[in-house]
């Protein structure tokens, strides 16, 4: 309720409370008159029905009051940044909570739509060439190298049918040449293992031997061309040809 005291409303609680204090001591004062002398203060208290006021400053504004009542606003004020700090920390947490879920979902959908790519089929493995057949640098290994030329040619000749004409023309000696016979008095001389003259061979000649005549498997397979065309193979051959 306002006071109806001009001013009163102006006056601070210490004040308020410090007039209150006086009036009550006024009244007192007008009760101790009638009430007789020699009578001890609790006495006279009693005698008029008035209870001690606590009105001084002491009671109500020490600084030791006003010291709790700052300290309990700035523990509050902590309190409320606390507070604070904690649902701006959660809210921050939240956010990044839901941005990570959002990113995880994108990626799985990118994962999800993406095909997978196909391998490329691994090319054949590459085997090595087989290693050159070597021949033994005598009469057998020449046979030999000479048949494998003429069955890759389609050539036809046994090893038996060569060796046996060879034996006759030349035994065996890749540097024979006939001298004396009408070849060679026609001046193209029979030479090397199957005798064959310098016509015969050109003509003859098998691709990818030697062009040199007295050359074993170059004469051979040349003397083998002339007679399939002549006596349907070497093996037919069993004189002079």
């Amino acid at each position: 309720m306002r006071s109806t005291i001009s001013g009163y409303s102006r006056l601070t609680k210490v004040h308020k409370f410090s007039a209150a204090g006086i009036a009550a001591a006024g009244l007192a004062a007008v009760a101790l008159a009638v009430v007789p002398s020699g009578s001890t203060e609790g006495e006279q208290q009693a005698a008029i029905g008035v209870k001690p006021v606590a009105w001084n400053a002491k009671a109500f504004g020490t600084e030791a009051q006003r010291d709790e009542l700052v300290k309990q606003s700035d523990t509050a004020a902590g309190k409320a940044r606390a507070e604070a700090e904690a649902k701006k920390k959660a809210a921050a947490e939240a956010k990044a909570k839901a941005e990570k879920e959002r990113a995880e979902k994108e990626a799985a959908s990118r994962s999800a739509a993406r095909q997978p790519v196909k391998a490329a089929p691994a090319a054949p493995a590459k085997t090595a060439a087989p290693a050159p057949k070597t021949y033994a640098n005598n009469l057998d290994g020449w046979i030999r190298e000479a048949l494998d030329i003429m069955k890759a040619k389609g050539i036809p000749g046994t090893y038996d049918g060569i060796y046996r004409n060879i034996m006759r023309e030349s035994t065996g000696n890749p540097q024979a040449i006939n001298n004396w016979d009408s070849n060679a008095a026609a001046g193209i001389p029979s030479k090397g293992l199957l005798q064959v003259i310098d016509p015969t061979f050109k003509a003859y000649h098998v691709d990818g031997t030697s062009w040199d005549i007295y050359d074993p498997v170059a004469n051979i397979t040349a003397a083998c061309n002339y007679a399939a065309a002549v006596y349907g193979s070497m093996d037919n051959v069993n004189s002079a040809y």
